[in-house]
């Protein structure tokens, strides 16, 4: 009797399936998540720590087209294209996971890709996902947070008028906008510089990173270095054990705004301008210098060419911070904006203080637009939520102002005989200015100085000569 001869086909077809149960074999061995697809995008391949990463049954996998087993996969695009892809972050069952995507090329051609997950163990998986996944929320609460601490509030829409200087100092700021050169605002005290400078950060490049505001007339001028800078451990006594980055380092990829610039003391000018030119900043205390990426924006209320002139800022420093002007002009040279500006207000102000909507009677806008506005647009808002507290009802009326505010009646009165003195007239005038700033600045004697333009000690001594001192 002949023995049969082995059939050829069922020989290869055993020996492949050897090979593949070995290979498989091989791939469950590995701790990383292994997926291998055709050129269809079909799995054609999957080892045992993928298929414990995905939560599913081998058999559930096999001979699927990828995209519907793995969340936001691109290996069925990696074998059309052949490029490869390297340490990408993919977000699969809403976790973020690190992986590779590799083409497999035979004698030349493109055959396929393989998917790779990176990670040591697969017990391992869930805590490399789970502290990636937390430092992400981390990260994106601190975000947030820098964002409500540093971020620009306002917009050009929180600038109420239509007036031609208005409406030109708004096509400024839209200009400046653009770019990444200095800008300095100009104004009276109470205009809305820093509006400004919100709004031109918030439609510049810059918008995404911080916006970091630094008063300099606030702070003393000894600190106003480290503020701006940072200093280094034992930079000085009291100095951090960690040191401190200062608003430039806080302000990197986005804009610090530094109100009040013409107040600098000369020294510190000095030093800003160094930054300004160099484009980095030395700490305090520190022996390197570091490299910032920072727009700034200034704004004063002071003549800072008047101020050159006498020497009191520097020439150098000027023309720095002066690439772009911007002019805010007074509330008493655009009286047309009022009405839209006590609109807004008004709703603004009802809102927060939860009474019924307000309006203004005719006779008491055009009150408003008859004043001089010493304290500008604070004064104005100032005012408005004055009226809108004192009010009895929808209407806010001439009597619901202040009485600097009210007409007289529009009675011809003889002209008044001369009362005392020269000094004694200044004096009232003095004390009558103090006032007005006080009601303006609410009571806050600091605003009031700086409306006034004096020194606070200087309001104080005036305050207490006039017996002003429980205004």
């Amino acid at each position: 009797m002949k023995s049969r001869r082995p059939d050829p086909i069922k020989a290869g077809l055993e020996a492949a399936a050897a090979r593949t149960a070995f290979l498989e074999a091989v791939l469950d061995s590995s701790y990383e998540g292994i997926v291998v697809v055709d050129l269809d995008g079909r799995i054609v391949l999957i080892n045992q720590a993928y298929c414990d990463f995905l939560g599913k049954d081998r058999r559930e996998l096999m001979g699927r087209h990828v995209t519907e087993v793995i969340d936001n996969t691109r290996l069925h695009q990696v074998a059309k294209t052949g490029i490869a892809e390297i340490s990408v972050v993919q977000r699969i069952r809403g976790q973020n996971i690190l992986g590779h995507r590799l083409p497999i090329r035979l004698d030349g051609r493109i055959i396929g890709a393989m998917g790779q997950l990176v990670f040591q163990r697969t017990e391992e998986i869930k805590g490399l996902v789970g502290r990636l996944n937390l430092l992400e929320s981390r990260l994106e609460y601190y975000e947030t947070q820098l964002q409500d601490l540093f971020g620009a509030r306002f917009t050009l829409d929180d600038v109420f008028g239509e007036s031609e200087a208005i409406r030109e100092a708004k096509r400024v700021a839209l200009k400046a906008a653009r770019g990444n050169s200095s800008v300095l605002i100009l104004g009276e005290s109470g205009v809305g510089k820093e509006v400004f400078a919100h709004a031109i950060h918030r439609v510049s490049q810059r918008a995404r990173g911080p916006f970091v505001k630094v008063n300099c007339a606030a702070i003393p001028e000894q600190l106003l270095e480290s503020e701006l800078f940072g200093y280094e451990p034992g930079a000085f006594t009291g100095a951090g054990k960690g040191g401190k980055p200062g608003k430039f380092e806080l302000a990197e990829h986005g804009t610090i705004f530094l109100d009040e610039v013409g107040d600098m003391s000369p020294n510190m000018q000095a030093k800003l301008l160094r930054a300004l030119q160099e484009k980095e900043i030395e700490r305090v205390g520190g022996v390197r210098p570091i490299p910032v990426d920072v727009r700034v924006i200034s704004a004063t209320n002071r003549d800072l060419k008047q101020l050159t002139s006498t020497g009191a800022f520097r020439n150098d420093l000027y023309y720095r911070l002066n690439v772009v002007s911007i002019v805010v002009p007074p509330l008493r040279e655009r009286p047309e904006d009022i009405p839209e500006i006590v609109t807004k207000h008004l709703t603004k102000v009802c809102g927060e203080l939860q009474v019924p909507l307000r309006r203004m009677a005719p006779a008491a806008i055009e009150a408003l637009q008859r004043y001089s506005w010493p304290g500008n647009i604070r004064e104005l808002l100032n005012v408005v939520e004055r009226a809108v507290n004192l009010a009895e009802g929808e209407v806010i009326t001439v009597e619901d102002l202040p009485p600097a505010l009210r007409p007289t009646g529009g009675k011809s009165e003889p002209a008044p005989a001369v009362q005392g003195t020269l000094a004694e007239a200044i004096e009232r005038a003095e004390r009558q200015a103090i006032l007005q700033a006080l009601a303006a600045a609410s009571g806050n004697k600091v605003k009031a100085a700086k409306l006034l333009g004096v020194h606070r000690s200087t309001l104080y001594e005036k305050m207490e000569k006039f017996k002003l001192m429980d205004q």
